[in-house]
């Protein structure tokens, strides 16, 4: 099994981040991508180096690469929700498309942009039936839907993590491998994947997380990082309890209201028969079908 946890962005940024995993990232990024837009090569502009993290140099632990296109990826994991997300998105962003423009380069030079945010934690609400793990945000009109060349320069893609909930048999994309390997990893072991997962992408993954190795100050941030993740799943756990409390209570008081409604209409009707009432009257005076009260009248042979 793994002994690390390939959410935290210091493992991540080690496994997907590195030269000798530069297929790794391919992979994951095409299997996020829709099929007519699947990359062949990866430049990474800002491999991670022990030396540069341990100087400071790395304060930001995402992926930056460059596909044979010319267009620009930042990727990224987030373990933990925290105020703003969105806006910070969208200022990286910004940040990125910008910085490509070196001296003497023109507006015609810029590159799209795409921002891959896998995140642990749900930041978009759903309608019940309709919740989808996946999302792609970009810029179009919005009168026709129409993108349009000199502006398509932005593209926000989301993975939420949690609400991937397919089991292994259901597993067949490998975008579906990918995060269940993030959301399972410490399950397995590289001798025993199950075959679903037993891609060449996803054992090279799993081997490395088995021999990835942190100095001093890598493990501290390690550490760190992985007690937030713990906190944050006890107080989604703590959540998920109340609401199921809640809910409970919900029923209980829901039945216990619908038993006296139903023992007063029970009431009424005896009533009303022993008072020479009709069907149809005594309908009129609970919630119960002439239907309803009939087979009550045979019930007590009235």
């Amino acid at each position: 099994m793994s002994k690390v946890n390939p959410k935290i962005d210091l493992v991540f940024k080690k496994l997907f981040g590195t030269e000798q995993n530069i297929n790794l990232l391919k992979s994951l990024v095409n299997s996020i991508l829709p099929k007519e837009e699947q990359v062949t090569t990866l430049e990474l502009k800002n491999p991670y180096n022990t030396a540069d993290y341990l100087s400071g140099k790395i304060s930001y632990l995402d992926i930056k690469a460059t596909d044979e296109n010319g267009k620009w990826y930042d990727i990224e994991i987030q373990v933990a929700p925290y105020d703003f997300f969105g806006f910070r998105l969208l200022f990286y962003w910004a940040k990125m498309y910008s910085a490509q423009l070196k001296t003497k380069q023109t507006y015609e030079d810029l590159r799209k942009t795409i921002v891959i945010s896998l995140i642990n934690f749900n930041y978009f609400t759903d309608k019940v039936g309709q919740e989808r793990y996946q999302r792609r945000i970009g810029l179009m009109d919005l009168d026709t839907n129409e993108i349009y060349e000199q502006t398509d320069g932005l593209e926000l893609i989301f993975v939420e993590l949690k609400k991937f909930q397919k089991k292994l048999p259901e597993i067949h994309t490998m975008l579906e491998r990918w995060i269940t390997f993030l959301n399972k990893a410490h399950e397995y072991s590289k001798d025993d994947l199950p075959k679903e997962l037993a891609t060449e992408e996803i054992q090279k993954a799993m081997e490395e997380l088995e021999i990835m190795y942190f100095n001093e100050t890598e493990q501290e941030h390690y550490e760190s990082q992985q007690r937030r993740y713990l906190d944050e799943l006890a107080i989604a756990r703590q959540k998920q309890r109340l609401l199921e409390e809640e809910e409970k209570k919900k029923k209980q008081e829901e039945l216990k209201i619908q038993t006296a409604i139903d023992n007063r209409n029970i009431e009424i009707v005896l009533k009303g028969i022993n008072q020479g009432l009709t069907n149809e009257t005594i309908s009129l005076l609970t919630d119960y079908s002439i239907s309803e009260i009939e087979k009550l009248r045979d019930k007590l042979n009235i």
